[in-house]
């Protein structure tokens, strides 16, 4: 490892751009900045992107929290591309890629050890089955939660943003010539095979019984958060006598929830935020059958606007969904469920 770092400076001085070397046939680490790790003195927070285009104020908001130490992107395909782009906006030590493909990698020492020395971490987008079936029940899951727990920030964009919950969709059901689960799929059959989730593989306390979701209104989402929502708070399919409490977070493209670990949120970029829970239930939710379920609190918060996960309160567009036979009703003018 210290023959690639003095390797990779002594081309740098040169001008010249760095290859990508794999520092095992597993996984693959590309760095820039100081080959010396540095401590820093990270600030717990918490960015949650919804994907597209990159949103510099998020990233700014997440390297401000790193304190001038390591940032770490984790990947599970992919290479450097954020290196340089986060390197631009931020003042760090160094700004690192750690490409993750497959369970091997996930419990190669390097992997782990690289995670624990970070000062932010950032999940790139991708394919969030990749890192439920490479990352899930691996060093790099305890290393992420071990991180956190100590304070580190974290951020995701599209997939790394759908694993941040303590819910998450898996998109292991997915034809993979159709990657796209939208509202109306989901709504079509809850239970569909495409309609996978699990639970338990990032812990952030503050984003306990909440499912998150991304490129929300732009990829038409909205049916499928009720679905999941649904799903999760009558997880045998029969009426409960009240939710159990499972709400769900989505997020706009090019939009960012800057989130406190008290709770506290500020919407920024170019899109809402929506923070849906369960007011009425009365299932049942049947196999192969369209969804009828409702009714779902919907508070839309928009950019530069604040809210307070903890009390679920803040500056919000508060109205209503119904499902009926796999079709939404909203209680927006105009009868619009964005």
């Amino acid at each position: 490892m210290r023959r690639f770092r003095i390797f990779w400076l002594s081309w740098s001085l040169l001008g010249l751009t760095l290859p990508v070397c794999p520092q095992s046939p597993a996984y693959k680490y590309i760095r820039v900045g100081s080959a010396d790790d540095s401590a820093g003195t990270p600030r717990a927070g918490f960015a949650l992107m919804g994907g597209g285009t990159d949103l510099d104020e998020a990233f700014r908001w997440l390297c401000n929290r790193a304190g001038g130490g390591d940032f770490l992107v984790l990947r599970a395909t992919g290479g450097g591309d954020y290196n340089r782009y986060v390197q631009s906006l931020c003042k760090l030590n160094s700004v690192a890629t750690i490409v993750i493909p497959n369970r091997e990698a996930a419990i190669d020492p390097f992997v782990s050890n690289t995670i624990r020395h970070a000062s932010a971490l950032f999940i790139a987008g991708g394919d969030q089955a990749n890192y439920i079936n490479f990352w899930m029940g691996t060093p790099v899951e305890e290393a992420l939660n071990d991180a956190i727990g100590r304070g580190v920030p974290i951020g995701g964009t599209s997939a790394g943003l759908a694993v941040m919950g303590q819910y998450a969709y898996t998109a292991q059901g997915d034809n993979p010539d159709d990657p796209n689960l939208d509202g109306n799929a989901a709504l079509a059959d809850p239970y569909s095979p495409r309609v996978s989730l699990t639970q338990g593989f990032i812990s952030i306390p503050i984003l306990k019984n909440i499912i998150t979701d991304t490129h929300f209104a732009r990829r038409d989402r909205m049916g499928r958060l009720l679905v999941f929502l649904a799903r999760l708070n009558e997880p045998d399919g029969k009426p409960a006598p009240k939710p159990l409490g499972i709400r769900g977070i989505g997020v706009q493209e090019r939009a960012a929830l800057l989130l406190q670990p008290d709770g506290r949120a500020t919407v920024v970029g170019y899109g809402n935020a929506y923070f849906v829970e369960i007011e009425r239930q009365d299932g049942p939710i049947e196999k192969g059958k369209p969804l009828s379920f409702g009714e779902f609190a919907v508070k839309k918060v928009a950019p530069g606007d604040i809210f307070d996960i903890k009390s679920w309160t803040g500056d919000a567009i508060n109205y209503t969904l119904t499902v009926d036979a796999g079709k939404l009703r909203s209680t927006q003018t105009g009868g619009d469920i964005y």
